[in-house]
């Protein structure tokens, strides 16, 4: 009687999407990116501030130049449906990393199902970041004895993809 379980702590499932404008200067832009962001996701989405002064582009230090927001939980596999019917159903094979992360563009935010175009906002470009986890994962997080993951444990950039293709019906090119 050899009778094949699957392991639970190898479940693999989806732990964020990140959505992120970098916009490259401050200013007005700023508060038009984070109105696109939140008619996209639904949720309040953050300034992200320059790590260097860049005197040839005029960004100053702690200058906001970006906005993203991180959306989790049944949130996040909601909004990446509607992202990857924005892109077809269709993810690139080369886009996958190997520790189970996926990242991918949309050139024209208004592709996406349920954004109206709005004059105010016009038409902007967003990169969208996918991290899936595993149970266990945390160890790399918390605050008292770190550890790293162990190589059997780690996704596999074919075990992304499965997990896509079997959770969101979407094919890999």
């Amino acid at each position: 009687m050899s009778q094949t379980t699957e392991n639970p702590m190898k479940k693999i499932s989806l732990e964020k999407v990140v959505l992120n404008m970098g916009l490259g200067r401050s200013g007005d832009i700023i508060e038009v990116a984070k109105n696109a962001l939140l008619q996209i996701s639904g949720k309040n989405p953050t300034a992200r501030e320059a790590k260097e002064t860049q005197r040839d582009w005029g960004i100053r230090k702690g200058e906001p130049i970006g906005v993203a927001v991180t959306v989790r939980g049944e949130d996040a596999k909601a909004l990446l449906k509607r992202l990857l019917e924005a892109k077809g159903n269709q993810v690139r094979g080369k886009s996958f990393d190997n520790f189970g992360n996926y990242s991918f563009g949309i050139r024209e935010h208004i592709d996406i199902p349920g954004v109206k175009y709005d004059p105010k906002i016009g038409i902007m470009g967003l990169g969208i970041s996918v991290t899936l986890t595993r149970p266990g994962y945390g160890i790399r997080t918390r605050s008292k004895h770190k550890a790293s993951v162990g190589k059997k444990h780690v996704i596999s950039s074919d075990e992304a993809k499965d997990y896509l293709v079997k959770e969101f019906g979407v094919t890999v090119v």
